[in-house]
């Protein structure tokens, strides 16, 4: 047997600018496109440090100019914005019954969102396909690849170790309980993040999806199994140990089959005559009226009320976010029946502002939007 002795390369997954640097880019993401003048009021730096960084910037092809702001009075104020093509993001999320890959640019926007044709209960098999899609990608929309800087992966499951191996369901038995980094890292040659599924949806949507009004949420994952993800103050947070929105782990072994978990609805379905045998399928095929949904519903929503009085109470969030691989009138119908703490009796029958139950605004699959976005809100941004 031959020992190679190669050693393994080591990726950087640091910043590429300066924490104020940062900053600056991060502001002007966020707005999109800015007038000049107005960036200093947005940060504590005086005017001069501003306009040095923002120089800067440009110097780099970081940022450009943008179409003039009219105001009220003068002459239209000269405004900044992100250059998209001066860095790209991979991003790879997989599901038990589903592998996404996304580009996102630099304004993180996305480029290209493909849904692959395959399961991924095989992960050498899916791995290969990925790589080739990748190629496929990068010459279709003619994104250089040295202008990748990082490729988010994201699964469903959760972390069990300080290197972040997965527990993952069990149809991926195959990625679970193992380093994928060095594995990823090789494969697709760039720096790699890791996340679970529920929180890189919640981070997609932060920033492309109900993040635009809302800056304190609970993202509910509804997938084969169900989780979540917590953004606070703009930020995701991830707790000690990367696993701060494990919403299922509220519940004991008897009330498990009962959690809103996309598998007992399929089950439930089965049961009923309705032949539905992935998650995908329920999504693109789903009916109110089959038999089995409002036994579901029964069943489930006790569970979902706990859940969502456990995260006003604790949280204090502003909204509650139903997303995920749930489908769209199935949400619709969870949020009608949610029964709110405030809907029951209080002191002086005043009750506490209470968290908005909404439907996800990403348009696409948040997890896969937040996996590619994850490097670049590592890299360039805060």
């Amino acid at each position: 047997m031959t020992i190679d002795h190669t050693p393994r390369q080591i990726f950087d997954r640091q910043p590429l600018a300066s924490a104020n640097d940062r900053l600056i880019l991060d502001i002007v993401r966020r707005h999109g496109s800015i007038a000049r003048a107005q960036i200093t009021g947005h940060t504590n730096l005086t005017q001069q440090s501003v306009h040095r960084l923002i120089e800067g910037l440009l110097e780099r092809g970081l940022l450009r100019a943008g179409a003039a702001l009219k105001g009220a009075r003068g002459q239209p104020s000269p405004t900044i914005e992100l250059v998209p093509e001066a860095s790209y993001s991979l991003g790879i999320s997989i599901n038990t019954d589903s592998v996404m890959i996304c580009i996102a640019d630099f304004q993180c926007s996305i480029v290209v969102e493909e849904k692959l044709k395959m399961l991924p209960s095989d992960r050498e098999n899916t791995l290969v396909a990925l790589s080739l899609a990748l190629e496929r990608l990068l010459e279709r929309y003619g994104i250089a690849r040295e202008k990748l800087l990082g490729l988010g992966f994201s699964m469903s499951g959760f972390f069990v170790s300080e290197d972040r191996a997965f527990n993952a369901p069990e149809p991926l038995r195959d990625w679970s309980l193992m380093d994928l980094r060095p594995i990823l890292e090789e494969r697709f040659r760039l720096p790699v993040w890791l996340e679970n599924n529920a929180t890189t949806g919640a981070i997609g949507e932060s920033l492309c999806g109900v993040g635009s009004w809302c800056q304190t949420f609970a993202y509910l994952s509804f997938n084969y199994g169900f989780g979540g993800g917590l953004i606070l103050g703009g930020q995701p947070f991830h707790g000690f140990h990367g696993n701060a929105g494990e919403l299922s782990g509220i519940y004991n072994a008897a009330e498990g089959p009962k959690r809103p978990a996309l598998q007992y609805l399929i089950a439930t379905l089965q049961k009923n005559g309705v032949d539905i045998h992935s998650i995908e399928t329920l999504y693109h095929r789903f009916d109110p009226a089959w038999p089995g949904v409002e036994e579901w519903l029964d069943d489930t929503m006790p569970q979902v009320d706990r859940l969502v009085a456990g995260l006003i109470a604790i949280l204090d969030p502003q909204a509650i976010v139903f997303g995920g691989q749930l489908p769209p009138a199935l949400g619709r119908m969870m949020i009608d029946r949610a029964r709110l703490p405030s809907q029951r009796d209080h002191r002086y029958g005043v009750g506490p502002k209470e968290a908005k139950l909404v439907l996800s605004e990403t348009k696409g699959d948040a997890s896969a939007i937040g996996s590619a976005l994850l490097p670049l809100r590592f890299r360039w941004f805060v």
